[in-house]
């Protein structure tokens, strides 16, 4: 589904694990710009916590049933999210390393992460091409080893939905933390 201009097709990595979330779980959506994971997981029967800073993009998904939204700027101030746990947490295409502990933090027993972000070699696609945007080859896979069990973890370049190169990582928090 497309509106406009923007692609409103759910990643192929975040419909590849989806099935991991336990039935009618709990999930977080960070930094979920149109909403398009949040509306993809919504259609499965999760609850979804829509996350971002853009007022204007969350109004989009005003009304939407079993999806609440939070107006929040992640990067300011301390984790607003303390306390609140999730049967899944996915992340696309953003990347703000202070807050990686916290989302593992904030993963239930057996929650699944979901993420998915630009890499270093993307400066040569073009944006972003900020190494402070870019993850390290092997980073997102040692932020969540050994205290998450890694399912899936790749580090390649992708020619969809535009050329890229991406990190992504699913990985179950072990039952008990």
């Amino acid at each position: 589904m497309q509106t406009g201009l923007i692609d409103e097709t759910a990643s192929e990595w975040v419909m590849k694990w989806a099935n991991r979330i336990v039935p009618g779980g709990a999930v977080l959506d960070l930094a979920c710009g149109t909403g398009r994971h949040s509306r993809y997981l919504q259609r499965l029967g999760y609850s979804v916590l829509a996350v971002d800073r853009n007022d204007e993009l969350l109004l989009q998904l005003k009304g939407e049933p079993n999806i609440a939204t939070r107006q929040l700027d992640l990067e300011l101030g301390s984790w607003p999210l303390q306390g609140c746990a999730f049967d899944a947490i996915v992340v696309t295409n953003y990347l703000h390393r202070p807050l990686m502990g916290h989302l593992l933090d904030a993963l239930r027993p057996n929650g699944v992460l979901i993420y998915e972000t630009f890499a270093a070699g993307n400066e040569h696609f073009g944006h972003p091409s900020n190494p402070d945007f870019l993850l390290q080859p092997g980073e997102l896979f040692n932020l969540c080893y050994p205290r998450l069990h890694v399912m899936a973890y790749e580090n390649l370049p992708v020619d969809t939905p535009k050329p890229a190169v991406i990190q992504r990582i699913c990985a179950i928090n072990k039952v008990g933390g």
